[in-house]
């Protein structure tokens, strides 16, 4: 069953000369985003906020990358809508932006205001964002249930006076109310000129009738023919279908389904046929594999020994979530993720690509010409930049997670361990990574994030140029050692240029204030390579830095030192 809605829409301007509410949806292949807002005024302009922060919301909402969270993209384009008001309101109160409403009345400054809520259904849940007195429901099996709570003054005399407001503070607090999607689930958005005037119970019956439009123009006539003095307006959303293979589909699969035994080759899971065994680290096992219309495939599932877990579980869960998302961000330098709707099994199916990673190539003792290191690793910078552009740090990037294609390409492996902003908690506390590629901050208790992503592609390259890693070895019941600064690639290699010294020394330097800030940056310096003079040598980090207690052991000799001769000196020589 795919995604499928039925939407609706209705506004009159009842005994008001000007209609201030507007409305609006946008279906896409994620889902759906709808919003709803009442415009207030001095002296005009309610209509203009109204409108612009609904259709600003609209045309930039599924801009987003897919792996933010729901709340988080909301909360920054309502935040960017707030400023902009703000400051347009501002600016006309200040410039000479007044308006004589009436003849012999005091001229008053010209504000905009707007009350907004927003409906965003994707995968199988739902997200709502509110901000003043428009209201969301939902109704679901005959009962209508409000998810929004009225930013408004009770007392009778200050009923339209609002405590929030788009434009109305730098400081505005969204409200967010989030939920389970099921099909048949009704939503309605409604201006305070239809709920104001219609009790929950008349709301209900009128939006359970008909198709949506019938129902939501239903809702406003009802309203303006009860008496209501302000502007009505209604927006009905009625869920038909539900899209599948989200991250909660995943997630449940996960949970549901059990994972295959051991494969041989020769075997068949869901028409797909064994080929070979690629690889068993003893969590995972990979599989090549020929798929129903005869093209190769590699299948990743559980090692018996830890398919009970029900984190491993998740985190398969979203590895194959992550996939499908950046496939439908065509973002180059990954591994394509196929979704498999029925499945009898939990497994995840990739693209099959020959080739080898480079710690195969490495270790079989192939030496890297300057100019492929360089072009080999701007295609990969690009790849992490893509991916931190979309929210999610690899966590484990080193020359094992990097797979040069039979066709040529640089991809990334292995985002088992990556973190976006829906992965699950376990994955989150997970302390992920190989010990040699870890900045020194991890070391210290800090997080992984995009700038321990750079660190351990810093590592990998200069371990890609010089066939060993900047600050040696760490083994795993080790912790990392940086009492000294890695000595520069062109020590190891003399056909290293200076300019390629500098970018590899700069994203491994001790001082992570002296590192690339983001891939970006990293990526203009090996682009731009000795042209316009590239970047400086990071400067070598102080002893005090690299060992905090060398200072004490040197003084502590000092001091046996000089105490020794103390000895020496009463005991031995004359007085």
């Amino acid at each position: 069953m795919s995604f499928e809605v039925d939407i609706g829409h209705a506004s009159r301007r009842g005994p008001r000369a000007v209609n201030e509410d507007f409305a609006g949806a946008l279906r896409e292949k994620r889902g759906l985003v709808a919003a709803i807002a009442d415009g207030v005024s001095t002296g005009g302009g309610g209509r203009e906020a109204a409108q612009t922060t609904v259709m600003g919301l609209l045309s930039d909402f599924f801009a987003a990358p897919a792996t933010w969270d729901t709340t988080v993209v909301l909360d920054r384009l309502i935040a960017a809508q707030n400023n902009w008001l703000v400051a347009v309101n501002r600016q006309r109160q200040l410039g000479g932006g007044w308006h004589r409403r009436e003849a012999g009345r005091v001229d008053e400054p010209t504000t905009a205001l707007t009350t907004l809520t927003v409906l965003a259904l994707e995968g199988r849940g739902y997200t709502v964002a509110h901000v003043g007195d428009t209201r969301a429901w939902l109704l679901s099996g005959g009962e209508l249930a409000p998810l929004t709570l009225d930013h408004a003054f009770d007392h009778p005399d200050q009923r339209s006076r609002l405590t929030r407001a788009v434009g109305l503070d730098e400081a505005l607090s969204v409200d967010y109310a989030q939920g389970p999607l099921r099909v048949g689930d009704l939503f309605l958005l409604s201006t305070d000129g239809v709920h104001g005037v219609l009790k929950p119970a008349r709301l209900a019956a009128l939006a359970g009738q008909g198709s949506a439009q019938a129902a939501s123009e239903a809702i406003v006539e009802a309203a303006i023919a009860a008496g209501g003095r302000d502007n009505a307006s209604a927006l009905v959303v009625r869920v038909l279908g539900l899209d599948a293979g989200r991250l909660e589909d995943e997630l449940t699969r996960g949970r549901q389904l059990a994972a295959p035994g051991r494969l041989k080759v020769g075997d068949r899971l869901d028409g797909f046929t064994i080929t070979a065994l690629v690889a068993d680290n003893g969590v995972h096992r990979l599989y090549q594999a020929r798929g129903p219309q005869g093209a190769l495939v590699a299948l990743k599932t559980l090692h018996e020994a830890r398919a009970s877990d029900p984190e491993e579980r998740a985190m398969l869960a979203h590895e194959a979530w992550l996939g499908q998302r950046l496939a439908e961000a065509d973002a180059e330098g990954f591994i394509g993720v196929h979704e498999v709707p029925n499945a009898s099994a939990l497994y995840t199916v990739f693209d099959w690509h020959g080739g080898q990673t480079l710690e195969q190539m490495l270790a079989a003792g192939r030496r890297f010409t300057v100019d492929e290191v360089v072009r080999g690793a701007i295609a990969v910078t690009r790849a992490v930049g893509r991916l931190h552009r979309l929210g999610v740090v690899h966590r484990d990037l080193k020359p094992g997670n990097l797979h040069l294609g039979e066709d040529g390409r640089w991809r990334l492996l292995d985002l088992g361990a990556a973190l976006s902003a829906h992965a699950p908690e376990a994955q989150r506390e997970l302390h992920a990574g190989t010990p040699s590629y870890m900045n020194p901050e991890q070391w210290e208790g800090a997080p992984a994030d995009a700038g321990s992503d750079l660190f351990a592609l810093g590592a990998t390259l200069y371990q890609w140029l010089g066939g060993r890693l900047p600050y040696g070895e760490v083994e795993p019941y080790q912790s990392g050692r940086y009492r000294r600064d890695p000595r520069p690639p062109s020590r190891l290699r003399p056909d290293v240029p200076i300019w390629l010294d500098h970018v590899v020394l700069k994203a491994v330097a001790r001082d992570p204030r002296q590192r690339f800030e983001t891939a970006e940056e990293l990526l203009l310096a090996l682009q731009r390579g000795a042209s316009r003079g590239g970047v400086g040598a990071p400067p070598a980090t102080p002893l005090a830095v690299r060992d905090p207690l060398a200072l004490w052991k040197a003084a502590l000799a000092v001091s046996l030192l000089f105490n020794a001769l103390l000895v020496v000196w009463l005991l031995f020589l004359p007085r």
